[in-house]
């Protein structure tokens, strides 16, 4: 088993989502440039059908994956998690669904990060296996303070 650097519960207080559009339970590595977060697949998720999570719930799996780097990021600065959003997938494959009962693994590397947006490439893994990879751009959305 895996080890995780936070807490599950302390995942939900980095990123903005609540349930049931929480996509992302577990934080396995963080480096300024590079991020691991899991996912346990479960029925209650957002794009599970049939026992199948579609490829709507892996890319956000994927996005979540990025608001968490940047959360934990900010949460090391001691600062307040911002909100952000896709700003655009250049490409996303899936190759395979995953199951409930499955966890997902990704992996994502920054690439770029300039002005609150981030080009990220993602590669998820279950069991193993890859089963998505991609790019895509995310925006920390501006605020009253930001502005």
């Amino acid at each position: 088993m895996r080890k995780e650097l936070i807490e599950r519960t302390t995942v939900l207080e980095l990123i903005p989502q609540r349930a049931p559009l929480v996509m992302v339970d577990a934080l396995y590595s963080f480096n300024e440039t590079e991020i691991e977060a899991g996912l346990s697949v479960s029925s209650n998720n957002i794009g599970v059908v049939n026992n199948y999570m579609h490829e709507s719930g892996i890319i956000e799996h994927m996005a979540q994956t990025v608001a968490l780097h940047t959360g934990y990021d900010y949460f090391l600065k001691k600062l307040t998690p911002p909100t952000g959003y896709i700003g655009a997938i250049k490409k996303i494959d899936i190759y395979r669904l995953p199951k409930v009962g499955e966890e997902l693994i990704t992996h994502g590397r920054i690439i770029q990060e300039f002005l609150g947006v981030t080009l990220i490439e993602l590669t998820t893994f279950c069991n193993g296996e890859k089963i998505a990879a991609g790019e895509m751009k995310t925006v920390i959305a501006k605020t009253d303070e930001s502005q």
